[in-house]
């Protein structure tokens, strides 16, 4: 198609018929998504339509342009529009070539429907809530705190994390012994390093567990892989291992999604106290838990041998690279001294936001308000892969972002990335076992996430996915 060509596509340069209410508990995120979206469905947006561009929808709606441009990308990815650089979003359809000299975006036209785990939807973020505690942070904060203040982090927020780590799972926290980090992967290599000058020298670690350890290896600790089984971390083969430290996701194991049992806890700190070792806990997603109470922090149970981290990327969102560390008495001297050669900390005014956000109850608010979302989500993707694939099983579907499905015992690790690719070849991400294990035996998984995937997305791309399955089984 020509550049004259491409003038023929019919454009909307007066805006969309849409409106949004503040008065309602309806995110404005949400209301802007549903509106479109219904356009789009009642082909008064027909494929081939060019929309406003962010600043001319947010000028129009009178809301922010991030969030016009959040909501494109998120309709984007799941396969309502499609994205050019430098050009205003199409209504997807028949095939529409690029203007001459405009780049395309590939990412959203190639993941229609993303399936990936452990990862939020970005379009839920509390844009209210969080401005109303930038603006009282600023209106309050003396300019004596504007400076570079504690390496550890804002004390406020550290307050504030004591109290609620302590109500709400179970941590024993001393304000004095928390780290604010930019998020878990700093929190990760932050704790490694401290580790390796305490004379750590092994690190034992889940098998399957996360795929990233660049921060381990450059700390200089060894990895050990430990099996995972129905009840969590195969603690007695841990216990044959020579590690001084053990990294586990105790609440929901990740990636498959189990709980640590009460017994494997116990024969767990029996383990620590013994070696006189230490444990890194990630409560990655603790805070969604659906059928039941949530489950206690492992830390509750030996404060002075786990290090426990948790962020707010899953709560409100990774932009904003907040997480923390509680750290047992005798490594805070040691974690200090690692942080000073390294980092000076999240922003200080973004940490004191996230304090007035829990101090106020909006945080606690803003969870339930999630949890309700995230389990009504995951009810609606249970019942797609009930009716598509019966057959098979699920787990760990009682917490997290994230449900894991096993797949047919025919099929094997070679079988299950044909499934991968076919699914990305079909515009659907997500992820199996092999990426997060070489080693580990048994079946077959994939990891299927519901954080991001519109609940009109979740039917198609299940059937994509059974499709794939059986295809690949026979």
């Amino acid at each position: 198609m020509t550049s004259s060509d491409a003038k023929l596509l019919p454009t909307l340069t007066d805006g969309l018929p849409l409106s949004v209410d503040r008065d309602i508990p309806e995110t404005l995120a949400a209301q802007l998504r549903r509106g479109i979206l219904n356009l789009i469905r009642t082909d008064a947006l027909h494929p081939g339509v060019r929309l406003p561009s962010t600043r001319v929808l947010a000028a129009q709606l009178g809301i922010s342009r991030p969030l016009v441009l959040d909501t494109y990308a998120q309709l984007a990815a799941e396969g309502y529009l499609s994205l050019r650089r430098g050009a205003r979003p199409v209504v997807a359809g028949e095939a529409v070539a690029p203007p001459d000299g405009e780049e395309v975006l590939a990412e959203p036209e190639q993941i229609r429907f993303d399936l990936r785990p452990a990862m939020p939807d970005l379009s839920m973020f509390p844009r209210r809530l969080w401005l109303r505690s930038l603006r009282s942070v600023l209106a309050n904060l003396p300019a004596s705190d504007l400076g570079y203040g504690d390496l550890r982090g804002s004390p406020v927020l550290r307050h504030a994390l004591a109290d609620y780590l302590g109500r709400v799972r179970g941590v024993i926290a001393d304000p004095a012994f928390i780290f604010v980090t930019s998020g878990f992967a700093e929190a990760r290599a932050l704790v490694c390093a401290a580790l390796y000058a305490k004379g750590v020298r092994g690190l034992a670690v889940e098998d399957p567990s996360y795929s990233d350890w660049v921060a381990v290896n450059k700390s200089g600790l060894r990895r050990t892989p430990v099996p995972v089984d129905a009840e969590g971390l195969d603690v007695p083969q841990l216990a044959a291992l020579s590690a001084g430290a053990v990294f586990v996701t105790p609440a929901h194991q990740f990636p498959i999604g189990g709980v640590l049992s009460a017994a494997r806890r116990q024969e767990l700190v029996r383990w620590l106290r013994e070696r006189d070792a230490f444990a890194l806990e990630d409560d990655y997603d603790a805070e969604f838990r659906y059928d039941q109470a949530p489950i206690g922090a492992l830390q509750g149970l030996a404060p002075d041998r786990v290090i426990y981290a948790g962020t707010a990327s899953k709560t409100l969102a990774p932009a904003l690279r907040l997480g923390w560390l509680v750290v047992p008495s005798d490594l805070v001297e040691t974690m200090a001294g690692e942080l000073r050669r390294w980092s000076e900390g999240p922003p200080r005014i973004d940490q004191d936001a996230l304090a007035a956000m829990i101090d106020s109850g909006a945080h606690d608010r803003h969870l339930r308000k999630m949890r309700r979302f995230y389990r009504d989500r995951r009810d609606r993707l249970l019942s797609c892969l009930a009716s598509a694939l019966p057959e098979l099983a699920t787990e760990g579907a009682a917490a997290g972002l994230h449900v894991t499905l096993r797949l047919p015992d025919q099929i094997d690790a070679a079988g299950e990335a044909r499934v991968i690719d076919h699914l990305r070849r079909h515009g659907v991400a997500t992820e199996g076992l092999g990426r997060y294990s070489t080693t580990c035996a048994g079946p077959r998984r994939l990891f299927i996430g519901y954080g991001r995937i519109a609940d009109s997305a979740i039917e198609p791309s299940i059937r994509i996915l059974a499709s794939a399955v059986r295809e690949l089984a026979e």
